[in-house]
């Protein structure tokens, strides 16, 4: 098709155009432009102004198309929001299974159509709340869950059928899983009825976030199974949320953020295809985790081309046919290291212009943090708040009246190109160092990521990057908040359910679960039917991810400096 601007019109312009920076130098000899570094939050150039010179070559056919077509720049659904809304899936995880399960019914009561469950450390670890080196942690940050029976408890009386659920957990995601799957049909409900996600994403805890267990080589073998399971056994599910929102939270740069993302995904579609995979079989389950930041523009062209490259990879990379083999589905959380602990209802504003830019990027759902977050576990009136904002934007803006509403804009258009540029350079950069397990090995994306975020930390210093309440507008006196306190004594509960539950459960068939487990780990056989075995006879989180660790050996961080 060709550029849809005229080359004699671009000549015009071009000459309009110095005409007017003249016209400017002569205005800012009298009203200079204020001292500041005018760029992105991950120091990206903004120019002062954009026109069509900046996007002198644009092919809309190519570059943009149509909603649900290639190359889905303007979204996956031809209709996007005027056709559905986007899931509103508000994060929760309060110390015990039976105070989630109130929040998770309180949020459903508000009108939040997605669950999303947030683990404590030690299970996110995999280990039990009575392991010694758990202790003290239980409930902290998430929901202790230790064996079937939490998850009973959890879910109680929510339509698992009928609600999605995600689970952020790495490690433990295959047994986690297990246990959602034997709880469902303990209720009578098929696993092909099944929807949701699990985090599921190895990668990029080695990366960024380090919660670890098994080495990279035979993490990325239980991810395998989990994606073979899930093609076969239970199809409405996401096996994997290929998550940049934890490399964003390290301090990377967006596109740092969009470019190890869609590496991780690639080195999972190739671990997928190397086990015999049809990559039209699994690739339209394959789903994606973004970080809102605070930058509004970059933020929507990041998730724009997000989507374009992901289309052209797995399209040219990988020769999928389908059309839903090409969609870039994606959840968004707003940045939770973009909160502050001074000022916290300052983050009420931050968490809104996020959340704004996760919707005019066309994101599929999205959890909008609390202002509290930063402090504790978010309170029932601060999660209201977070809530609040998704169903504002969404009933009272407009912004979800129209598809892609800033598709055209010279200055997204062209940031779109740019970051697509950017991070296409560094996928080469990994693809030539063997791919992201070889890259990690290497502690390439790591270190990548720690010099940006020593970048901005000596900005922040300094003054070049303001954060309002913190270096700059700063007040002696906060408005009090109140915090919400996990119980003390949940962790002694937790325990002593445990207990129970082991004192009950029948010993000779968890111990044979937990056998075939392991002889399934040795053999290569796909995991997860061992693991719905073992959660359904109430093995321990800890007694199937020991396994793990017993056959597959434990991951120590090399922290590179």
């Amino acid at each position: 098709m060709g550029s849809i601007f005229k080359k004699d019109e671009l000549a015009r312009l071009k000459s309009d155009e110095k005409a007017w920076r003249k016209f400017l130098r002569d205005q800012l000899d009298t009203s200079p432009e204020r001292k500041e570094d005018f760029s992105t939050v991950s120091g990206g150039e903004m120019r002062e102004l954009y026109t069509p010179s900046d996007i002198r070559a644009f092919d809309y056919t190519d570059k943009l198309g149509f909603p649900g077509k290639y190359p889905y720049t303007r979204g996956v659904q031809a209709s996007m929001y005027r056709g559905k809304l986007w899931t509103m899936r508000m994060f929760a995880g309060l110390g015990s299974a039976e105070e989630t399960n109130e929040r998770f019914h309180y949020l459903v009561g508000q009108g939040q159509t997605g669950l999303s469950t947030a683990f404590d450390m030690p299970t996110l670890m995999g280990f039990d709340a009575e392991e010694p080196r758990a202790r003290g942690e239980c409930g902290t940050c998430g929901v202790a869950i230790d064996t079937l029976r939490d998850m009973e408890i959890l879910f109680d009386r929510l339509p698992v059928d009928e609600l999605t659920t995600s689970m952020t957990i790495n490690p433990p995601a295959p047994v986690l899983w297990a246990m959602y799957i034997a709880m469902a049909e303990k209720k009578g409900i098929p696993r092909t009825k099944l929807g949701g996600t699990i985090q599921n994403d190895m990668l990029k805890e080695f990366i960024a976030q380090k919660t670890f267990m098994c080495p990279p080589e035979p993490s990325m073998r239980l991810i395998v199974d989990t994606i073979e399971f899930g093609t076969r056994e239970v199809p409405l599910w996401n096996t994997i949320s290929i998550s940049g929102y934890h490399i964003r939270e390290a301090g990377s740069t967006a596109v740092q953020e969009l470019a190890f993302t869609l590496a991780d995904g690639i080195a999972y579609v190739e671990a997928a295809l190397e086990r015999g995979l049809d990559v039209d079989d699994f690739a339209p389950r394959l789903s994606f985790f973004f970080n809102a930041h605070i930058d509004f523009f970059e933020e929507i062209a990041k998730y724009r081309a997000a989507r374009r490259m992901w289309a052209e990879i797995m399209k040219k990379r990988f020769k999928a046919k389908s059309e839903r083999s090409l969609w870039l589905r994606f959840h968004t959380q707003t940045a939770g290291c973009s909160l502050t602990a001074q000022q916290p209802f300052n983050n009420v504003v931050r968490t809104a212009v996020q959340a704004l830019s996760a919707v005019m990027g066309g994101t599929q759902s999205l959890h909008t943090n609390s202002f509290d977050e930063v402090l504790a576990i978010p309170t029932e009136e601060a999660a209201t708040i977070a809530l609040r904002t998704q169903q504002i934007l969404a009933e009272e803006t407009g912004v979800a009246n129209t598809i892609d509403p800033l598709g055209g804009s010279y200055l997204v258009e062209s940031l779109t190109d740019e970051m697509e540029e950017a991070a296409y350079e560094y996928i080469k950069k990994i693809d030539d160092m063997g791919g992201m397990l070889k890259a990690i090995e290497r502690n390439y994306p790591q270190m990548e990521i720690a010099d940006a975020a020593y970048r901005f930390q000596r900005e922040f210093d300094e003054k070049k990057r303001i954060m309002v309440g913190v270096n700059k507008y700063v007040t002696e006196d906060d408005m009090p908040v109140d915090i919400y306190h996990v119980d003390e004594a949940l962790e002694e509960h937790q325990i002593a359910r445990t207990q129970e539950v082991k004192n009950s459960r029948n010993e000779k068939r968890v111990g044979e679960s937990l056998e075939r487990l392991g002889e399934a780990c040795t053999n290569n056989e796909n995991v997860m039917p061992h693991l719905i075995d073992a959660a359904s006879a109430y093995a321990t989180l800890q007694e199937m991810c020991d396994v793990f660790r017993n056959v597959f050996g434990v991951y120590r961080d090399p922290s590179t400096f």
